[in-house]
């Protein structure tokens, strides 16, 4: 018998075939953990496994499932006034104790677990979205706005320079105060801050907060949207809060730079693509996808690389459903309604030719943008690139390279990454339900595909030590299309595993997922639950009233003033807020030996360097955690020109010279 498509091999189902080969390729990665240490190399094909296996044992007791166990109506109706009454407490703790403390981010992760709870385990008669989402969106305000609240000045290393850079647009009152700076060609961000602060008539600080600030835990409700267009109620609000409790998703609303930003117009892109895949579009449906492509395109050039990916990802579905390799053009309507892939040709074209030609005019490193990155890219490869190279994956991993690591050493990496783990092995369940040809189209497999290629720039280029696409940054993105798969996952082994087993799975996600989301350390920048293993990217009131001092003692050099023995030292990152503040342009990472002393003549300590993470390089330029005493960078022989307690500056004394 011949066969004219796979479609008509009836045994051969696309998503089985797909099971069966996402556990033959986990188990043939699977080696590669007693090659290196990688911690997705550990730990992806273990979830891909357990995924293709949930998969395929679901296919098999699908008949003989039964009805899952619901929370009990009294139950259902309480848990929303204790996530309140909890979410009061998220917003008392931080002004009682000063800070983001362990307690808090203790009850954020039980706050967090009663949410997902009430959206899995409730019965359909006593789901409320319209509460669930004020409680997913309440909870995404508070969790934010406390670390925002407590915190002085900014938090995290890039804000100070978009804030000199907002400062000098106001300064000036014309855009060509950043003419020589990357951002000239998207300054959507800056000249937003900067036009609120103007509305508002507040500083630059509370401009930002009360712009983008606000927006970012708004914008959870794309998420929603976008869902809901392809799955009921329930699961929509469950990709929700998937998404909302997201550590780089956090992330990006407290260290709110253009990244942020971008990654809201990204959202709406994505809802307003997957909508003229769902219903009848017309013009202005197109014209908002256009209008949003450039919006993302003059906000910031990797959220703009990231929609090319995700427009790359539409195409090749529209593809695949036009010229139907797979026979995936025969749809059922029962699952699917049938319609014509949206023809994106146009779109792709367009935004394509607008990122080349802005990218072209884009000043950066005395080039182009798109020929400084090109030039990167290509130096990348020759000088880097390589199979397992994945020197570089992080500084604590090269902190650690050198000595045995001790136990929470070894767990730190595995809480961080646990909730995207998790995260991942539902997006690979809900991947395997949607390639069933039943239920393919062209919605469905743009997330798809977009995902799979994200992963390959997040996980699969730094395995071969290319990282100019600097990989950190993708992940909130990558959040949007795996929240919404994985809540499509979820649904599919909820209606076909046996009731214990998915009262299990449930119960690992609704346990698990948001307490190591909160934990993680993309959440906690400003004062990080493992302090012995994360730098603080915050700084206090003395370390910042230190900075601005020590502007004013030296008069701010530029840097061409600066000779090379008057550059000045401290760790990191406390080195990056003089040099991005122009506070003393010249300053670097102190080079401090092993048990040592530095031998620089200007330093400046600070008491973090003792108690804290903070970063210092060996000799040979390898950067590590290291507990300095006060002589270890400030010695003796040394005079202390400024001190204020907590952070002291040194030069050369008088009478050495």
């Amino acid at each position: 018998m011949k066969y004219s498509s796979l479609s008509e091999l009836r045994p051969l189902r696309l998503d089985t075939v797909a099971a069966i080969g996402g556990l033959v390729l986990a188990l043939a990665l699977f080696p590669l953990r007693f090659l290196t240490s990688q911690i997705y190399i550990n730990t992806v094909p273990v979830i891909l496994g357990t995924a293709c296996v949930l998969y395929i044992v679901s296919l098999y007791q699908q008949d003989d499932a039964r009805a899952v166990p619901t929370l009990p109506s009294s139950v259902s109706m309480a848990l929303p006034s204790i996530v309140f009454v909890g979410l009061s407490g998220l917003v008392v703790l931080p002004v009682v104790q000063g800070e983001r403390t362990l307690s808090f981010f203790g009850l954020a992760s039980v706050v967090g677990t009663l949410v997902i709870g009430q959206i899995v385990f409730a019965s359909d008669r006593d789901l409320h979205p319209g509460l669930l989402l004020l409680q997913i969106v309440c909870f995404a305000f508070v969790f934010r706005f406390a670390a925002l609240y407590t915190t002085p000045g900014y938090i995290g290393i890039d804000i100070w320079t978009h804030r000199e850079l907002v400062d000098a647009i106001l300064t000036e009152q014309s855009l060509s105060a950043i003419s020589d700076n990357k951002h000239y060609g998207s300054p959507f961000y800056h000249l937003l801050v900067a036009a609120s602060s103007l509305l508002y008539d507040v500083p630059i600080r509370a401009a930002l907060y009360l712009s983008v600030g606000l927006v970012m835990p708004l914008s959870v409700l794309l998420v929603y949207a976008t869902t809901n267009l392809l799955v009921t109620t329930r699961w929509a609000v469950l990709a929700t809060a998937l998404y909302a409790f997201g550590n780089h998703v956090a992330r990006w609303g407290i260290h709110i730079i253009p990244t942020s930003l971008g990654l809201v117009f990204f959202l709406a892109m994505l809802y307003a693509l997957i909508r003229v895949m769902r219903i009848e579009y017309t013009i202005r449906d197109f014209a908002l996808l256009l209008l949003l492509s450039v919006a993302v395109i003059l906000t910031h050039q990797v959220s703009t690389f990231i929609m090319l990916v995700l427009l790359l990802a539409a195409f090749l579905a529209q593809l695949v459903f036009v010229i139907g390799p797979f026979g995936l053009t025969r749809l059922d309507t029962s699952v699917f309604r049938t319609k014509k892939p949206v023809n994106l040709v146009g779109l792709v074209v367009f935004n394509l030719g607008l990122t080349i030609f802005v990218w072209s005019l884009t000043p950066y490193n005395q080039d182009s943008f798109l020929g400084t990155v090109l030039s990167y890219f290509a130096q990348t490869l020759e000088d880097s690139a390589g199979f397992l190279n994945t020197a570089g994956e992080s500084e604590t991993a090269q902190a650690g390279a050198e000595a045995a690591p001790t136990l929470i050493e070894q767990v730190v990496p595995y809480v961080d990454n646990l909730g995207f783990l998790l995260l991942l092995g539902a997006t690979f369940a809900g991947c395997l339900y949607v390639v069933h040809r039943r239920r393919a189209e062209q919605s469905v497999f743009t997330l798809l595909l977009a995902a799979a290629f994200m992963l390959v720039f997040i996980l699969g280029f730094p395995m071969f030590g290319i990282r100019t696409f600097i990989p950190t940054r993708w992940f909130a993105f990558l959040y949007a299309p795996m929240a919404i798969l994985g809540a499509i996952g979820l649904r599919t082994l909820r209606g076909s595993l046996t009731p214990s087993l998915v009262v299990v799975v449930l119960l690992v996600g609704v346990l698990v997922y948001p307490g190591s989301m909160v934990l993680a350390a993309e959440s906690n920048v400003e004062n990080p639950v493992f302090d012995d293993q994360h730098e603080r990217l915050a700084y206090n009131e003395t370390e910042l009233a230190a900075a601005e001092s020590i502007a004013e003692l030296t008069g701010s050099p530029d840097g061409e003033e600066i000779r090379p023995d008057q550059q000045l030292y401290t760790d990191h990152p406390y080195q990056t807020l003089f040099s991005r503040t122009g506070a003393y342009p010249s300053t670097t990472t102190a080079t401090v030996p092993e048990g040592g002393v530095a031998d620089h003549d200007y330093s400046v300590y600070r008491s973090a360097q003792s108690t804290d993470a903070t970063y210092v390089t060996n000799t040979n330029g390898t950067a590590r955690i290291e507990d300095l005493s006060p002589t270890q960078l400030c010695r003796p022989d040394q005079a202390t020109v400024y001190t204020n307690g907590d952070v002291t500056m040194c030069t050369p004394s008088p009478a050495s010279r």
